[in-house]
């Protein structure tokens, strides 16, 4: 153990600080190479104990501390609340204030004037006068507990039915995890573009105009989804609660989607309508507010993503600010389902991008059962540039960097698209309502936009992340799942709540900043999360090209990779080919024991595999549900 995993001191020049960053191939489980055998092994996943002697104690704020005092003097405040004010200090709660029964008729009057002083707003008056609903400011919950006519406040909580989507990755628990500022967490005011098939604008899961504009880049003249993919990528995203009550909501269900269509009504398409289209959201990120990319499809990686054109066009995307979200491909597993390493399609293999792979939830919202869909493209990359020599160099990053939710998700169907046609099985039979049908898709492809749906929501909790702190922030409060390697998982599975919590707590004055400046506004956040009753510690790293550093100070104190103009891969320097802390080259076509490289699957195949992968992995999967109310 001691020999798999070193501490080092990484100079400033390398944009680290020194102290309490780790630096490993891979904390979650390691492929070994050795040069004199054709044959690698996996290694056996490390303790999650180790990586919890990074972590550190305690809460956002203080808050929880004097909540926890009130409660102890007869505990007038939920434990949800308490959890909420101690989340979301700065923000905004909405609760119900009961009141002691008393002889003093001008008791309660007094306290809703009190509560006016607050900054609070009584929204309804309930039990006859001795309740109140009151929207009021978390820091004023304390003195409010306080209060000699307050008998008990305790969270306002959502009644609505959440979908898997919704639940599973976390994003149902961040709503209110706002401020007076930023509102509700759902994204609204963000730009998500959907570059794919198209949309279909009229689905009721995007009402209120909220595909803001369509552009066709395939020459076909028109931006709707006969294919029928974009719509599903489009909803995942950001589709709301209007079906069903909210049985298929969407990561970000007020985002804004800008419908970018790329490919055409076979789902086929260029790199070239691609980049056009990467170009096209460059020009008008303004305009619509784009802060996020959705690249929900792929090309096989020949070029090193130096001289690939599609991975330039993801670069120009990020430098102008834009968190770009790729699919890792479908092509995970051979024909006859063995194992397949470095099948990451580009421009997955870009380091700006975040490459997103497919987890397998089983159709349950709680993490502890949860896999990598056996379809999942893994690492490393294996796009190549030819010396003068004639010697291949190939990139062999790290990749996915992320996995998300894309085994048989439940998402909005556009009408009699082909990919339905093909195959009668994907339809849900949620609605016989056009508007309201859902169909089921899986792969790489689905779990992109709900990392995509994620960066929006951080984003919209504060706006001046850059890409690569995003970045960082996903993947450090990601969930790494047991058994597999970073390679098939990367940092582990999207972790929305941890994401925007931790989002919440980043200082917002980051232009200027220094290495080693303070990153938080505070202390540094619990890094646990709790999810439909499963809970789980925060892997506490990133990704590098090479390797996975990790560490409390990642985000205690600032770090170089997280301004503009660099990249949050760039902040160690290696040799080319060198897993760090390996020490070992990934000699070109390397067998391993249970898998091989899919640079020697024909192209075919591969194209099989990667369309195959739509019907996803036949287990246990979400479950619909009839919609109960199919006209409005």
């Amino acid at each position: 153990m001691s020999k798999a995993i070193k501490t080092v001191n990484a100079p400033v020049t390398e944009g680290f600080l020194l102290s309490d960053i780790r630096r490993t191939g891979s904390p979650f489980g390691r492929l070994r190479a050795n040069s004199m055998k054709a044959t690698k092994s996996v290694l056996a996943l490390l303790t999650a104990a180790f990586l919890l002697s990074s972590f550190l104690p305690g809460s956002s704020s203080g808050v929880r501390s004097v909540l926890a005092e009130s409660n102890s003097q007869g505990r007038r405040i939920s434990a949800d609340l308490e959890e909420a004010v101690s989340n979301s200090p700065d923000g905004v709660v909405r609760v119900i204030v009961d009141t002691k029964s008393s002889s003093n008729s001008t008791a309660y009057s007094r306290l809703i004037a009190r509560i006016g002083t607050m900054g609070g707003i009584v929204t309804r008056s309930l039990n006859s006068g001795k309740t109140a609903a009151v929207e009021i400011p978390a820091s004023a919950i304390s003195a409010l507990a306080d209060d000699n006519a307050v008998k008990y406040i305790s969270l306002d909580r959502n009644t609505q039915v959440t979908g898997h989507l919704e639940t599973t990755t976390g994003a149902a628990l961040v709503r209110n995890y706002g401020t007076t500022g930023t509102g509700t967490i759902d994204g609204h005011g963000i730009g998500i573009a959907v570059l794919d098939s198209g949309v279909y604008s009229a689905h009721h899961s995007f009402n209120t105009n909220r595909v803001v504009a369509s552009v066709d880049f395939t020459g076909e003249g028109r931006t709707d989804d006969p294919y029928g993919h974009g719509t599903h990528v489009a909803s995942i995203a950001a589709g709301n609660n209007h079906v069903d009550n909210g049985m298929y909501t969407g990561v970000a269900p007020a985002a804004k989607i800008v419908n970018v269509r790329v490919l055409n009504s076979l789902g086929s398409g260029s790199m070239s309508n691609a980049i056009a289209g990467i170009d096209w959201c460059v020009a008008n990120t303004a305009a619509y507010n784009i802060r996020v990319l959705n690249v929900s499809f792929g090309t096989t990686a020949v070029d090193s993503y130096v001289n690939d054109p599609l991975c330039q066009a993801v670069r120009r995307a990020f430098n102008a600010g834009m968190v770009v979200c790729v699919a890792a491909g479908n092509t995970g597993k051979d024909l006859s389902g063995n194992k397949v390493f470095g099948a990451i399609h580009s421009p997955g293999i870009e380091p700006s991008a975040i490459t997103v792979g497919a987890a397998n939830t089983l159709g349950t919202d709680s993490r502890s059962d949860d896999t990598v869909a056996s379809y999942s493209s893994r690492g490393p990359t294996r796009g190549y540039y030819t010396d003068s020599l004639g010697v291949k160099h190939y990139d062999n990053l790290v990749k996915p960097d992320l996995i998300a939710p894309g085994n048989k998700i439940i998402e909005c169907e556009s009408p009699n698209n082909l990919l339905l046609t093909a195959t009668p099985t994907l339809d849900a039979n949620v609605s016989t309502t056009v508007e309201h049908k859902m169909m089921y898709m899986s792969g790489t492809s689905m779990a992109t936009p709900a990392v995509a749906g994620a960066a929006a929501l951080l984003i919209q909790r504060n706006p001046n992340l850059t890409p690569n702190l995003v970045k960082a922030i996903l993947e450090y409060t990601a969930k790494p799942l047991s058994g597999f390697s970073n390679y098939e998982q990367g940092a582990g599975e999207l972790n929305v709540e941890g994401g925007v919590r931790l989002a919440g707590s980043v200082r917002t004055d980051l232009v200027g900043r220094a290495l080693g400046d303070p990153l938080l506004t505070g202390a540094a956040p619990t890094q646990t999360t709790t999810i439909a009753g499963n809970s789980f510690s925060w892997g506490g790293g990133f990704l590098q090209k090479w390797n996975f550093v990790y560490g409390s100070n990642l985000i205690l104190k600032y770090q170089a990779v997280y301004g503009t103009g660099v990249l949050l891969s760039d902040g160690v320097v290696v040799s080319a080919g060198v897993l760090l802390s390996d020490g070992v080259l990934l000699s070109d076509g390397v067998l391993l024991s249970d898998s091989y490289f899919a640079s020697s699957m024909a192209a075919g195949a591969q194209s099989t595999l990667a369309l195959s992968a739509v019907g996803g992995d036949l287990t246990d999967a979400m479950l619909p549900t009839p919609d109960p109310d199919p006209l409005h």
